[in-house]
């Protein structure tokens, strides 16, 4: 499978999700999945991680365009050396990203929904393409740790 397969997959994963929660819950709306651990609950985030530099819509629309292009660039001047861990890696971050672009770009924020509660502490509140990009990065810093 090609990084622009995977990653268009993967982009569809994270809007369709985003879209069931835009058209389905209310602002604000939570649904218990298991007590008092995991929630379905409708957010809106205007900033990054944990809500920071919140309203900064073109500072992330400009950041997240560089960081495409040399990322792009950088895929494509080694298109032919990837293998399927490569594939995976590079798709997780460029799907993730991608699709927090798109909200970004629609509506000034991004639509999250995952909801835990671990041990007490209300974890912040993300969707399926922080995930993505969370698990890439991971995967790309074992990959240079091991080179």
């Amino acid at each position: 499978m090609s990084i622009i397969i995977l990653t268009v997959i993967l982009i569809i994963i994270d809007q369709i999700s985003k879209y069931n929660i835009l058209t389905k819950m209310n602002l604000g709306e939570s649904i218990e999945i298991i007590n008092n651990f995991f929630y379905i609950t409708s957010h809106r985030n205007r900033g990054a991680a944990w809500g920071i530099l919140e309203d900064s819509r073109l500072f992330f629309i400009v950041v997240t365009s560089i960081f495409l292009i040399l990322f792009l660039m950088y895929i494509y001047k080694n298109k032919n050396n990837y293998n399927k861990y490569d594939i995976i890696t590079y798709s997780l971050i460029l799907g993730g990203s991608i699709g927090n672009f798109i909200d970004r770009i629609k509506s000034g924020e991004v639509v999250d929904f995952l909801d835990f509660n671990l041990f007490g502490y209300p974890f912040p509140i993300f969707n399926f393409a922080d995930i993505f990009i969370c698990v890439g990065v991971f995967l790309l810093i074992i990959k240079i740790y091991n080179e």
